[in-house]
């Protein structure tokens, strides 16, 4: 596979960030180009990670933890809401039964288009019935969501 990092020139045209760039570019925008009705071209393409983005996600994280009934150790609760997003893979435990082993989610297997995905289905988790009664397993459902109402108004802007 063809790897082309793309920067914006002095000009405010799109370019290869180097000379082999910019002959990849060419390739690519020459494969647009070519492309006959009802063809198809696939791509791929790395959106890097935001650190900005990163802290703001740990940061919930932590007041979520500051929070919460259910967890006193953050990676755990992080490890439980990547399960809880789908973010994990199934793998035999030991008694033969699928456990879930949450994956990474570091910057390098992770670009920021994906994470931004994540934390979007984490927040989807967080507002399921199952999420909260985990998080609040001594308060009513009315509470529970109270209390998800107010982690997350925390963070309105």
């Amino acid at each position: 596979m063809t790897r082309l990092v793309i920067t914006k020139g002095q000009d405010g045209k799109l370019c290869g960030s180097d000379a082999a760039g910019h002959r990849a570019y060419a390739r690519f925008k020459n494969a647009v180009n070519s492309l006959k009705p009802g063809e198809t071209l696939g791509f791929q393409f790395w959106l890097p990670r935001s650190p900005e983005h990163h802290r703001f996600f740990f940061l919930r994280i932590n007041r979520l933890l500051d929070r919460t009934e259910a967890f006193d150790d953050a990676s755990k609760l992080r490890a439980w809401l990547l399960m809880g997003a789908g973010h994990c893979d199934f793998v035999p435990g030991l008694d033969g039964k699928p456990i879930a082993v949450p994956k990474s989610m570091d910057f390098e297997s992770m670009d920021e288009a994906a994470f931004c995905e994540l934390h979007r289905d984490i927040d989807q988790f967080l507002w399921t019935e199952h999420a909260q009664l985990v998080l609040w397993p001594t308060q009513n459902a009315q509470q529970r969501w109270a209390s998800m109402e107010s982690f997350f108004g925390e963070f309105r802007q």
